[in-house]
């Protein structure tokens, strides 16, 4: 295993002390890398867990947890079992069992990670997982990115092996005696990376024999020019937040490589790049180009793209809004899909304040805060009355944001639009006494 350890010294993937939690599922390359770590728990100064996560998939899967657990057992290694209903969230989310699978996985070890029960996860890909990754997702059209295939580095993932061959990591497993579980499933070449391996990459070594090992000599030299292209591209204009990336319509005037990597850029910030072909790109694309303000289209991974007036937005999630809270009163009301609405009551009334500031006898006592509805009017500060849908778009509010606009209502009579106006039926004027200055910390 030398190779591994050259990858663990070169890459940093230890700190002292760490607390490594090891995704095994009781076959040999995950079997290799726990007896491989545990054996050099000292020499790295690391605490060692064993992570093993239940499918349910299929019927010896239960043994194999067995084994894995067994094994920790009678060599000291701590033990997390976990269990996933692979098959529910493939009905529920409309995925591939693949697809399903794997966002289990990372949902159970995300988890570990953000409650500190671990502070790194080690995988077990090695190098011909790394030679069938590049290839899968060059024959998905992916570009540079794509090219990189697996990164040794993610986060607070590391793959130790992924530069060690497969005859590597079975010499390790056989010279010390590491029993293992064959995953029958392994063989089933329905599944696309099986296929590769068990029918593609046999045909592809035995007319090139060193294939694997070019390819991810490839991969590296991809990721270095990846790396540097990403580091000197310019891209301050973008706003990032949890669930979506926006973009300034003027990037897409930049050279046609800047364009696409700026795209791959939101798309992995969202973690959602999987699955995003070259024609995925070119929609969005031809979106900036043609498309009318407002126009939404759909990528994998239940992606949306919107052209909003100056920007276009890539949502990880649609949010569905709706919700009737509480009256106009002193104090911060803090609305999940907009921000805070910071209401102070004053005796000292400033009219200069305009928008900022109501009246407080003016106000009806059982005007609520609440979602936009069908048939909303508002009657906006300085007068002129008109629907509350065409209100929002002559202040160009994106679609997919103005049922997350909190407005003060009675009926369907809107009184405050929550960050942008206030009824002119409310304002403060000469004969005001008392008054609630309202401010806003806006999310979006």
């Amino acid at each position: 295993m030398i190779t591994t350890i050259k990858t663990i010294r070169n890459e940093g993937l230890f700190e002292r002390g760490d607390i490594i939690g090891v995704g095994v599922s009781g076959g040999a390359d995950s079997m290799c890398l726990l007896h491989f770590l545990n054996q050099n728990k000292e020499r790295f100064q690391i605490e060692l867990h064993a992570i093993t996560i239940d499918h349910k998939l299929r019927e010896n899967s239960e043994k194999e947890v067995a084994f894995v657990k067994d094994y920790c057992k009678k060599n000291g290694i701590k033990f997390h079992k976990f269990e996933v209903n692979v098959q529910e969230l493939v009905e529920e989310e409309k995925l591939s069992v693949e697809e399903a699978a794997r966002k289990a996985r990372y949902g159970v070890m995300d988890a570990l990670l953000s409650k500190n029960i671990v502070t790194k996860i080690c995988l077990g890909h090695h190098m011909s997982d790394q030679a069938e990754t590049v290839l899968l997702n060059l024959f998905r059209g992916a570009g540079l990115s794509g090219a990189k295939g697996m990164e040794v580095v993610r986060g607070k993932y590391v793959r130790p092996m992924l530069y060690t061959s497969k005859e590597e990591i079975l010499e390790y497993v056989q010279t010390n005696n590491i029993a293992y579980v064959t995953d029958e499933s392994n063989f089933e070449n329905e599944f696309t990376r099986n296929y590769l391996r068990n029918q593609i990459m046999p045909l592809i070594k035995d007319r090139f024999p060193v294939a694997e090992q070019n390819l991810v000599s490839f991969s590296r030299f991809a990721k270095m020019d990846d790396d540097y292209i990403s580091g000197v591209m310019n891209i301050d204009g973008m706003i990032k937040e949890d669930y979506y990336v926006k973009i300034p319509t003027s990037y897409f005037l930049y050279k046609e490589p800047i364009v696409n990597r700026m795209l791959r850029h939101a798309l992995e910030h969202l973690n959602v790049s999987k699955d995003v072909e070259k024609k995925h790109i070119e929609l969005i694309k031809e979106m900036v180009k043609d498309a009318v303000n407002g126009v939404k289209i759909s990528l994998p991974n239940k992606v949306t793209v919107h052209k909003e007036y100056d920007y276009i937005t890539v949502v990880s999630k649609e949010k569905k809004y709706g919700f009737e809270s509480e009256k106009l009163k002193s104090g911060t009301l803090e609305i999940r899909s907009f921000g805070k609405i910071i209401v102070k009551r004053t005796y000292e009334v400033d009219i200069t304040k305009g928008t900022h500031i109501v009246d407080v006898v003016k106000v009806p006592t059982n005007a609520v805060w609440r979602s936009r509805k069908e048939g909303d009017v508002f009657t906006k500060f300085g007068g002129g009355t008109k629907k509350l849908k065409e209100y929002l778009i002559d202040k160009k509010v994106p679609s997919r944001l103005r049922d997350a606009t909190p407005v003060l209502a009675i009926g369907n009579e809107v009184l405050i639009v929550a960050g942008l106006d206030i009824s002119d039926k409310i304002k403060v004027d000469e004969n005001t006494k008392s008054a609630y200055i309202i401010d806003y910390v806006i999310k979006q």
